[in-house]
């Protein structure tokens, strides 16, 4: 036996006695130290409390909580293998947006009016088909892109797109914006799924680049003009498109301050709008616009718009789709040499006087530049139906009556020879308007008055060469309409029939006849009215003939109004006259005996000339007892007696 094995055999033989031996002694050790912090007394029995210990509880209570862990995932497991089978069985017939392509086929530039042709894939990847679908194509309407833009709409149906089919639809859409514009192109699918009414949308976006306008747009103007000068603008259009385009309007927006003096070709609506027809390929129309740039500062920049497009069905004044538009930018520069016309004592693009007037009109000119100038001439041309040629006084100047022109030059004014930077001057003349209405030559129709300045000089420039410099200024007189109001009382004559002592005595009643007359020589008047006022002592009657005038009468004011409204040309005249009677009552006092009392106050006309746009206003005096209009009144039948 090697060493050491009988000693492992006496320890095994040892460890059985301890197990099996009843006559092995043990040593019993009681330690009441423990590693817990309590000591627990061990029971000898049950109890008859049916409660467990706490090794009882612990076991239960793992018992416990593994039933429940294992409640829990056998129900999440049941639930898993339901919506597994619901997937399989049902949820396969989902449609979802994600598994819906939409793909565009076609150029992203086009020119503007020419048909872009598209293909439209549309491809569905889901499991069910795809019900009563419509393809929506949305764009603008015109070259505008924005919100608020007109859109339109091309709906195309499709009826049925089956599971996992792809279906391509040609389209084609005409554009339009300016060159370089990028114009959005909205394509939409709306469809419906078995078992829904709702209507599902699957929508892309598309942008186009417009390369080309239908129509080309050119303007010929200068960049810069003097306040008050002319500017010429030549607009050509031409058609770049490859076929017809009918009902083409041009319009130009003109920026404030611009005066419309002509066109060739005249617009067809107002004084700017045209009318360009049918364009064929190729085809160039041209307009020429001359006006002045008025009421302008230096340094101010002005911007005329000009658009081309088809004209509204609706409104053949708007461009209802815009081809094409452009903008030219002059800038105001203050003139070299500079000549304005003041019209008594006053300088605007418009006077308005009337024909017993005499017009004074002043030149002022300056010279504006840093070097002098030389040899100024100024001309005044005067023309228009009202002016009197016979009265003319050329001042300084020379009239030539032949054309209808003032001068002045070096010879009649000697400062105007040599102008050194700075300086300033005026030239005067006057004259007289031509009367509104004369027996032979009848009425003077729209009656006006047009003055024409224009300032040249020279410029020397180094190297002895010189520069024409000049300018010009105008305005236009026009003469107030003759408005006639003629205010009269009766007793013998007139509409009615007066009763009442003549002459009046104290405290009795005598009636009147008072009569309003119109006449009007040259322009319409409009909104025109007269108002007037009888005194305490006098009473309205009541009575007023023709019964069709407004004639109306305020009991607390005592005031009499007739509203006239429209007074035309040649009334009384050569039109028809008008005028109103109507019945007022005198009952005069003991204070007013021996005098010849008012039986009405001041009568005021107003009204507004519609030619010389301004407003008229005619005063006429009171009236008293004294009749010098009735011819059968008697001397002494208008002082009050007892």
């Amino acid at each position: 036996m090697p060493p050491g094995d009988g000693e492992k055999l006496n320890r095994i033989e040892e460890l059985k006695n301890k197990l099996f031996s009843k006559n092995y002694p043990t040593k019993i050790e009681h330690r009441d130290t423990f590693s817990s912090l309590e000591r627990r007394n061990i029971k000898d029995s049950w109890g008859d409390e049916g409660k467990f210990d706490s090794f009882g509880e612990k076991f239960f209570m793992k018992t416990s909580i593994f039933k429940k862990f294992f409640i829990f995932t056998a129900t999440f497991f049941i639930l898993t293998l339901g919506y597994a089978a619901y997937m399989f069985f049902v949820g396969g017939n989902t449609v979802s947006n994600d598994n819906i392509d939409i793909s565009i086929l076609g150029n992203t530039f086009t020119a503007g009016g020419e048909e872009l042709p598209l293909v439209i894939g549309i491809s569905n990847k889901n499991t069910s088909s795809l019900d009563l679908v419509d393809l929506v194509v949305e764009y603008p309407k015109g070259g505008i892109s924005d919100a608020s833009a007109e859109k339109e709409r091309l709906r195309q149906s499709l009826g049925t797109i089956p599971s996992g089919a792809v279906r391509n639809e040609n389209i084609k859409v005409v554009l339009f914006g300016q060159q370089g514009s990028i114009i959005p192109v909205k394509i939409s699918i709306e469809y419906r799924v078995e078992g829904s009414n709702a209507i599902f949308v699957k929508e892309k976006n598309y942008e186009v680049s417009i390369n080309s306008t239908p129509i080309n747009l050119s303007v010929e103007a200068p960049r810069t003009i003097s306040p008050n000068q002319e500017i010429v603008l030549n607009v050509k259009a031409t058609l770049n498109a490859t076929r017809e385009t009918s009902k083409v309007l041009l319009k130009l927006d003109y920026p404030v301050g611009f005066q419309f003096i002509k066109a060739v070709s005249m617009p067809a609506l107002g004084n700017n709008v045209w009318d360009l027809g049918s364009l064929a390929p190729g085809v160039e129309r041209g307009i020429s616009i001359t006006g002045k740039m008025l009421d302008v500062f230096d340094g101010e920049e002005k911007t005329f718009k000009i658009s081309s497009g088809s004209q509204s069905s609706t409104d053949k004044s708007v461009i209802n789709v815009v081809f094409n538009s452009i903008v030219h930018t002059v800038t105001i520069k203050k003139p070299f040499i500079e000549a304005k016309i003041f019209i008594n004592g006053i300088s605007d693009r418009q006077y308005a006087t009337d024909s017993k007037t005499v017009v004074h009109a002043q030149i002022h000119w300056t010279n504006n530049l840093d070097t002098k100038v030389n040899d100024l001439v100024i001309k005044a041309k005067i023309s228009g139906n009202a002016v009197n040629r016979k009265t003319v006084n050329a001042g300084q100047g020379f009239y030539d009556s032949s054309q209808d022109v003032v001068t002045w030059d070096k010879n009649s004014v000697k400062s105007l020879k040599d102008v050194n930077p700075g300086d300033s001057g005026s030239v005067d003349f006057s004259f007289s308007p031509l009367s509104l209405f004369s027996g032979s030559g009848g009425i003077l129709n729209e009656p006006s008055i047009n003055i024409e300045v224009s300032i040249k000089g020279k410029q020397a420039l180094e190297g002895y060469a010189t520069e024409d410099l000049s300018n010009s200024d105008s305005t236009v007189i026009k003469i107030i309409s003759d408005v006639g109001f003629a205010a009269k009382a009766f007793y013998y004559s007139g509409a009615f029939t007066n009763t009442g002592p003549i002459p009046p005595q104290v405290e009795k009643a005598t009636s009147y006849t008072i009569v309003w007359s119109l006449s009007n020589t040259s322009n319409n008047v409009s909104k025109a009215s007269i108002r007037s006022n009888i005194p305490p002592w006098v009473r309205f009657v009541g009575s007023f003939a023709p019964a069709g005038e407004d004639l109306t009468y305020n009991s607390s004011t005592k005031e009499i109004i007739w509203n006239v409204d429209k007074i035309p040309k040649g009334t009384s005249i050569t039109e028809v006259s008008r005028e109103v009677a109507f019945q007022i009552a005198l009952t005069p006092s003991l204070s007013q005996v021996g005098n010849t009392p008012v039986i009405i106050n001041e009568a005021v006309l107003t009204g507004h000339d519609d030619f010389a746009n301004v407003d008229v206003r005619v005063n006429k005096a009171s009236l008293n007892t004294i009749l010098n209009n009735d011819p059968t009144f008697p001397p002494s039948g208008a002082i009050v007696v007892e």
